[in-house]
Order: C-alpha cells, then structure tokens, then sequence
C-alpha cells in the first residue's frame, strides 16, 4: 500500500466534452500499465493537485477508483493551463509492485561548499538521474553532498553519490560527471569603437584658434 492515494471514478467523458468536466472541479486522466488497457478515470481537482503535489513522480500513489480494484501508479505525465496553472489532464502508470521499474529522480545539492563560499560557481551537470528500482524503493530525491568540494575542478561523480545500491540501480555510468566547480565568469572589457573606414578621428581643437569653416563665415 502507498503513502498516497486518491478516490477515482470511471470518465465517460472524452474529447471535447472534457471541457465541460473541467468546469466542474474535476480533472480527466488516465491509467494505462501492461496488464491493464487504458481506462479514462476523472478525479477532484482538489485532492488530485494536494496528492501530485506531495507524491511528486517517484512516489506511489493508489488510485482507488469506484467500483474497481485499487490501481498502484506512478505519475507518468501531467498538462496544465499556462495562464492559471490549473491541471487539465494526468497520465498514470499501473505498476506491478514486485517488477522493478525506472523513473527520473531530482537531484537536490546540500551542505556548503568552501570553494562556492570562495566565490566560485556550483554547476549541477544534470538536475535530475534515471534510476531503476522496486517502485516502493523508488527516492523522492538523491541528495547531492557538495562539501567536498574545495577547489576549483572538484568534482562529484555519479559513483560518489549516496543512495542504497541493494535496492537502487543508477542509470548511468559510474564515472559521469554530477556536479563540478567553476571560476567565475570574467566580464569582457567592450573596446572602442573604431572610425569608419575613409575617416579620420576629429582632433579636438586647440583654445583660441579657428577652424577654416568659422573662417569662412566671417
């Protein structure tokens, strides 16, 4: 059982009609997974945001919807209004709990850093890594301790990362480069504009002499 869940009925709205379910207070999803065909489920708006937002991608969550068996997923996509940012439509993943599943997990960097309080520059590599795991082994996140580095070109490696390999498999290559320090950026001196071609820089002219075109005018 997850540490999540949400109450779910079966959609028999689809297409456009999913704008009216919207106006509502409710919000269209859907579950798909191997041993299950996708099935059009509606949640509350509400609850469904308070529950995305604890959960986040990595955390389980069981959709239990009316009339049918509780449904174990992972959030595998969401859309949204650009304007209020209100959910328009969710996308979840059925997962068999003894089957071993991949997901992105964010990468968070903790502790301080001697060579960043020097003024250099942290740079994350990536802001998030593919791991494999059992999806209740699945982390909210894999922290990145940064106080080893000291120096400019300190590095920390995908190897050095802390996480429990027993049951976390990461994704990439041991020896990929997570997080590194640089100095800062220097800011380009902007040299002078030079004449254009065929002209001659104008001299400033002296006190109390006169130019030929005054001279004229007299």
């Amino acid at each position: 059982m997850s540490n999540y869940s949400v109450k779910a009925s079966k959609r028999t709205a689809l297409g456009r009609k999913v704008r009216a379910l919207r106006k509502t207070g409710v919000v269209p999803a859907n579950i798909f997974g191997k041993k299950i065909k996708s099935l059009a489920i509606q949640v509350e708006a509400k609850s469904l945001k308070d529950v995305l937002k604890k959960a986040g991608e990595t955390n389980l969550i069981d959709v239990v919807v009316e009339g049918e068996k509780t449904h174990p997923v992972l959030v595998a996509g969401h859309s949204q209004d650009p304007i209020d940012g209100s959910l328009l439509h969710v996308d979840f993943h059925e997962v068999d709990l003894n089957v071993k599943t991949t997901a992105m997990v964010p990468l968070k960097a903790t502790g301080e850093s001697e060579a960043v309080k020097a003024g250099n520059v942290l740079v994350l590599q990536r802001n998030e890594i593919e791991v494999e795991a059992l999806p209740a082994d699945l982390p909210n996140e894999i922290e990145v301790d940064i106080t080893t580095l000291t120096e400019v070109g300190s590095t920390i490696h995908a190897k050095d990362l802390k996480l429990d390999r027993s049951k976390v498999t990461l994704m990439v290559e041991d020896e990929e480069v997570i997080a590194t320090i640089q100095e800062p950026a220097k800011e380009e001196e902007v040299a002078p504009a030079a004449p254009a071609e065929g002209e001659a820089a104008a001299a400033p002219a002296e006190a109390g002499t006169t130019s030929k075109a005054e001279e004229s005018k007299e």
